[in-house]
């Protein structure tokens, strides 16, 4: 193979190779799904709390699910 093609074959695999990490640093949502799960386990200590709270653990439960739901749709934008 002559210098020149050897070249441009490395030079076309760096792209790729560059290509293939940016998709996947794009695709990848390691802090909104970390932020999943961080709101799945505070769900899970209110769900286990009494309710005894003047109807604000309800509250914070459904704003926990709106939350999780709103990470959700954000990681689906960036997909």
């Amino acid at each position: 193979m002559p210098k020149s093609s050897s070249v441009r074959v490395a030079l076309l695999s760096g792209v790729i190779l560059t290509s293939v990490g940016i998709g996947y640093a794009i695709g990848a949502q390691p802090h909104m799904t970390e932020t999943i799960t961080f709101l799945q386990s505070a769900r899970t200590e209110l769900q286990a709390a009494t309710p005894n709270k003047g109807g604000h653990r309800e509250k914070a439960l459904n704003l926990i699910d709106a939350a999780i739901a709103e990470v959700r749709a954000g990681i689906a934008f960036a997909q």
